[in-house]
């Protein structure tokens, strides 16, 4: 196997041989050892470099752009246009180690320079994610045919049917805690038929959707930033883009749509198991009947409440296929980077969803509805 080199001639630095997996631990131990020149302006000689791989790549990039000595600049010269391409997609793709961090000694200002930009590209990639998804879904109406339907009845029955067991039993079980807590205190002044408006509207208009809306963050949210996570870590996404299709059509808006479609069918039967879990304890602890439940929840629980709860669940739904989707396509390193933005997803997601929840609440009272 060829091997490589890298040594230093004045204020260039000669770079020869296979730049590949293999010679990656003797050409760490050759940097380690080389003494970088004195001058302002350090160029690489890479016309003897005969191999390339993305190892190798990253290692030059390091070279390129961590030099030991502040001010120097640094630049490649006759790299092959192949290696320059794969060269020029390792910088793309994966940012400066202290990219993230502040160097010592920087003063405060300087640290809070950093964030804002830091913030204001984090602003700006998750705008362009939006937008970008927002004419996918526009297209696709215009076009149906151009819906992946295999793919979005497969995360429909992922994301929606294999939900029910789980979601099914944390709504009845909310159900009967919403039923026994309210029966403590209306016991004690002789209502015990207001067990129905308590459970009926608050399960029907705020607590169902927002139960099962958390519950698919983190089940469905998660899946969606890990799946397109990895993709893009072992470089299926190149291929995809490679082979001229586009990511978001593929990849963000079946999973989005499936969504949208399975939370408010989830809403709805976790609206009917949780209700029922509000029966049982009314008939166990106020000696309610189920006959005379259903009565008092036809007179005393308008239908708005049900349209109110049923109408947020495509908004929760979008929320949280687009963070998860767009957290997938933040990944750059590798798999700890993968488990980091599927835990950041999980926690966009379910905030999104509250503050979603509080805004509506906070709208629907101005409109007394």
């Amino acid at each position: 196997m060829e091997q490589a080199t890298i040594s230093v001639d004045r204020s260039m630095i000669h770079c020869r041989g296979a730049w590949t997996l293999p010679n990656l631990v003797q050409l760490e131990r050759q940097i380690q050892t080389l003494r970088w020149p004195d001058g302002s302006d350090v160029r690489f000689d890479t016309v003897g470099v005969t191999a390339m791989d993305t190892g190798g790549a990253l290692l030059l990039q390091r070279c390129l752009t961590h030099s030991p000595r502040n001010g120097q600049r640094s630049a490649p010269q006759g790299l092959r246009p192949e290696f320059a391409d794969l060269l020029q997609k390792v910088q793309l793709q994966w940012p400066r180690p202290d990219q993230g961090a502040v160097a010592r000694g920087t003063s405060w200002v300087e640290s809070l320079t950093h964030l804002v930009q830091s913030r204001q590209a984090a602003a700006s990639r998750a705008l362009a994610f939006i937008g970008e998804s927002t004419i996918a879904f526009g297209r696709a109406l215009v076009h149906p045919r151009s819906i992946r339907w295999r793919a979005l009845l497969r995360f429909v029955e992922l994301d929606g049917v294999r939900a029910l067991p789980i979601t099914g039993l944390l709504t009845f079980l909310v159900g009967i805690v919403i039923a026994y807590q309210g029966a403590e205190q209306l016991r004690k002044f002789g209502t015990n038929i207001f067990i129905v408006d308590l459970v009926g509207i608050s399960l029907l208009r705020e607590i169902a959707p927002l139960i099962v809306a958390i519950l698919i963050a983190g089940r469905s949210g998660s899946a969606y930033a890990a799946e397109i996570g990895t993709m893009k870590v072992t470089e299926e996404l190149d291929a995809v883009r490679t082979l001229g299709i586009s990511p978001m059509n593929l990849l963000v808006l079946p999973r989005a749509l499936a969504l949208v479609i399975a939370l408010p069918l989830l809403t709805v039967y976790a609206d009917v198991v949780g209700v029922f879990g509000g029966m049982l304890i009314a008939l166990g602890e106020l000696n309610v009947s189920f006959v005379e439940f259903v009565a008092r929840f036809e007179e005393a629980v308008p239908v708005r409440h049900f349209l109110i709860g049923l109408g947020k669940a495509p908004f929760f739904a979008a929320l949280i296929a687009l963070v998860g989707c767009y957290q997938g396509f933040q990944i750059r390193g590798g798999v700890d980077d993968v488990g980091r933005h599927t835990t950041i997803s999980v926690v966009q997601g379910i905030f999104l969803v509250i503050v979603f929840d509080a805004i509506c609440s906070i709208l629907l009272n101005w409109w007394d509805l």
